[in-house]
């Protein structure tokens, strides 16, 4: 096999001349990571099965070199200073004893922050997508690559840019949401923070991994070229454009029978020669050995690594199980040209010469190592805290909330359920607690993580609290059910904390390879709800999980036992981190004004899976057939302590299809106390050379006005966003009308608008308690003209905003 090759990537002279003078071995280990400490544990599709880590001393093993260290702080509980200092002496040892002098490059993950004991835990990614603020997601990795910047770590395995299509798939809570353009604009926010403090964000997973079949991992995935090109691949293309991504993360499935280990298609035609990306493209950890032990398109190990070079593969991660002996032999046979080696070391040493790893006085740079480093600062927590607070989204509520202090506070507070007391139950499976302290659950977490059950303690001072788990995540163990009854009758209201556990390949109910079949809280939870419900005490419901359920029982009152009881409020948390509970709490007693919006469709069945709000006509409900789709909140829903309502919708009458056209409306605060309202502007063709969908999110804004205030958002949008893949598959901006409106969902369309006017929602929001929670929508038409315009990457792909009060 020797493959067809492109031209050489375009590289320094000093990379040149140290390619120049390395033989084949060393060419070989520049390509390949260690697993350091790696003890089996598994924390990686068939770890177990696949570490076949390289025996002997360090020195040994890294006798020609070595390209990454994997996961030096992550695989085990090490401190974080002392592991630094062997980390600077290891670096000093490779720089002085190799025949090279090549540091290594060492990469970590951290998509919850770094995944090292001690070190903050961020939420997770379907938080950051709740939250709909880019800004502080930006803000929040730029936090996280300083902490690994400072411990000498060069590259992070983040962010997840998997658009959601199937919430039964078990890395649900890794992902952002389920539209392109949340997930491209929060995830390059991502890419831009983590860079900007010079360490390399690495783009996961490439490509349509989230599209698996009935959302197993690894499932095959059959998508066709038209839903990869205008769903899967837009987020990714945004963050290798407008990010300036510098690493890029093979995923593990195949698309139409073609797996992305092995697709030049992808990897090369597209990332490389389409976008013009121009770092380094690294296997996800054993991929390159699945092209033969799991998709078997390759005979061997070795062959497995030439098909994955070729393909654009430049770096075998953990390690070296196929790029070193098994593929140098090959090589040496002449059946593989050691061009396809060449060109990804080239790659390879371009990135470390950007890092500074081949600077001549790197090791004299290195210094001192941090003889103490806090990685839990209050910086990290306010950044935690605002993040979770933001993220929080208010389903449902009766009046009940917010639970007031002072007069009129509860004095008798139950606080129940499996998620109400437990550090855990707070942080995502890629948490170094849930990733790997869950191995070693005799070792501390090393910081605080307050439960909500703790939070509100705190927060209700005057109140007596009653917890009582009630029932485990998982399992059907219901003996707990009397105590929860009794504490919940005792109360004057219960807040019933349930949801998910994270861990990994079936530890735990979500995570990496935690799929399921049903939607439906796990275990005996929704009994337990329903339990506690026919006491007649008002129950606050927190759902603290990984995905979305099926709640529309909790939501709409329709019960195992067909009565209409119902929580009389309920929250959904995606795995807030370290400080959800405090701001979990606040959002309970109106210290926080709720702000988060579904990132995701929350689902009516497992059924109706997979479901995208971005769905043509046909997609959703209708007289051709028995089943309803319908979620029961859409994607971008959530509730507020206070109203707002939209007014004065304006667009432009007409722009050029390659133009960009402007949309203005005026948004109000209605209601008796300050909020944040997240403004969302959506568009649809109504007409096109293929189905469209009948809804698509084309930008949104975060506002935050007090009560009575008003402020108008202008939108300037590329006539690009309403660009799609034509019969052709060539991606265009057709000719003709566009409807855009703004609204508080996808859910909130011109055909089924709340009828009521402004004055009439202001008029109802004065007289109850509760928000109102339709809003009146006006649409606008405007008409794309010209010319079919065929959309080229140096198109804008973004919408900008402008707020102007008053």
């Amino acid at each position: 096999m020797t493959g067809s090759l492109r031209a050489q990537p375009l590289v320094s002279e000093r990379v040149r001349d140290l390619h120049a003078r390395m033989t084949l071995e060393e060419k070989l280990a520049q390509i390949v990571g260690y697993w350091l400490d790696h003890g089996g544990e598994v924390v990686a599709p068939m770890a177990g099965e696949m570490n076949n880590a390289r025996s002997g001393k360090l020195s040994e093993i890294t006798e020609h070199g070595i390209g990454h260290y994997t996961r030096v702080y992550g695989t085990r509980p090490v401190d974080p200073a002392d592991r630094a200092s062997w980390l600077w002496e290891e670096q000093r040892r490779l720089v002085a004893e190799t025949q090279l002098g090549i540091p290594a490059l060492v990469h970590e993950e951290c998509l919850t922050g770094l995944a090292a004991w001690k070190a903050a835990t961020f939420p997770t990614p379907l938080a950051w997508g709740a939250s709909f603020d880019p800004a502080l997601v930006e803000e929040m990795a730029a936090q996280i690559g300083a902490d690994m910047n400072a411990l000498g770590i060069h590259q992070g395995l983040a962010p997840v840019l998997d658009v959601i299509r199937d919430p039964r798939w078990g890395r649900t809570e890794e992902a952002i949401g389920e539209d392109p353009y949340l997930v491209g604009t929060i995830g390059t926010s991502y890419v831009k923070g983590l860079q900007s403090a010079g360490v390399h964000a690495t783009l996961k997973h490439f490509v349509a991994y989230s599209g698996s079949r009935a959302g197993r991992n690894h499932a095959p995935v059959s998508a066709g070229p038209r839903e990869i090109a205008d769903v899967f691949l837009p987020p990714f293309e945004m963050a290798v454009l407008d990010g300036g991504v510098k690493s890029v993360m093979a995923a593990y499935n195949d698309v139409d029978g073609v797996p992305l280990h092995g697709s030049t298609e992808y990897l090369t035609e597209l990332l490389r020669d389409t976008w013009g990306f121009d770092g380094v493209v690294v296997a996800d950890y054993f991929g390159v050995a699945f092209l033969t032990v799991m998709h078997a398109v390759a005979a061997d190990r070795g062959r497995a690594a030439a098909l994955a070079l070729e393909a654009g593969v430049d770096v075998e991660l953990p390690s070296g199980d196929a790029y070193l002996e098994p593929l140098a032999e090959l090589i040496r046979s002449g059946e593989v040209d050691e061009a396809l080696v060449d060109r990804a070391v080239l790659r390879a040493l371009a990135q470390k010469e950007e890092l500074g790893l081949l600077d001549a006085d790197f090791a004299d740079r290195l210094g001192a190592p941090p003889a103490v480093i806090d990685l839990d600062t209050p910086r990290h927590r306010e950044l935690a805290r605002r993040l979770a607070a933001e993220s929080v989204v208010l389903l449902s509520n009766d009046g009940v909330l917010p639970l007031r202090s002072g007069a009129g506070a509860p004095a008798r507070v139950a606080v129940i359920g499996p998620n109400a007391d437990r550090s855990e139950a707070l942080m995502g499976c890629y948490s170094f607690a849930n990733h790997v302290l869950a191995h070693q659950p005799d070792v501390p977490l090393g910081f605080e993580v307050p439960t909500i059950a703790e939070a509100l303690r705190e927060q209700l001072p005057e109140a007596t609290l009653t917890v009582v788990p009630g029932c485990e995540v998982e399992g059907e163990d219901r003996t707990g059910f009397p105590a929860a009854v009794e504490a919940a009758g005792a109360a004057d209201v219960a807040v019933l904390v349930m949801g998910d556990q994270a861990g990994l390949f079936g530890r735990g109910t979500v995570g990496e390879g935690n799929d399921a079949e049903s939607l439906e809280l796990p275990g005996v939870q929704r009994e337990l709800v329903e339990a506690v419900v026919a006491t007649g005490t008002p129950v606050v419901l927190v759902l603290v999980t990984g995905r979305p359920y099926a709640i529309g029982w909790a939501l709409d009152g329709v019960t195992t036992d067909s009565t209409s009881e119902k929580p009389a409020a309920v929250l959904q948390a995606f795995f807030p981190g370290e400080e959800g509970g405090p701001a979990i709490a606040d959002v309970l007693t109106g210290a926080v004004n709720p702000s988060g919006r579904l990132p995701v469709s929350l689902p009516r069945t497992s059924g109706a899976q997979p479901y995208s709000y971005l769905q043509p006509l046909l997609g959703g409900p209708s007289e051709v057939t028995s089943t309803d789709p319908t979620p029961v909140r859409p994607f971008g829903f959530g509730l507020s302590y206070t109203s707002f309502a939209y007014s004065e919708l304006s667009a432009d009458e007409s722009v050029a299809t390659d133009g960009t056209f402007q949309v203005s409306v005026r948004v109000s605060n209605i209601g008796r106390v300050a909020g944040t309202d997240v403004v969302q502007l959506y568009g649809r063709d109504l007409l096109g050379s293929v189905v469209r969908p009948v809804s698509q999110l084309l930008g949104y804004e975060r506002v935050t006005l007090g009560p009575g205030e008003s402020a108008v958002v202008r939108f300037a949008v590329p006539a690009t966003r309403l660009a799609f893949s034509d019969r052709s598959l060539t991606r265009v901006v057709e000719p003709g009308d566009v409807e855009v409106w703004v609204a508080a969902s996808a859910g909130e369309k011109v055909a089924t608008a709340v009828a009521e006017g402004i004055a009439e929602s202001a008029a109802a929001a004065s007289a109850a308690a509760a928000p109102v929670v339709g809003h009146r929508v006006d649409r606008a038409l405007v008409r794309f003209t010209g010319d079919v315009h065929r959309v080229t990457t140096a198109d804008p792909r973004r919408v900008t905003a402008e707020v102007v009060a008053g």
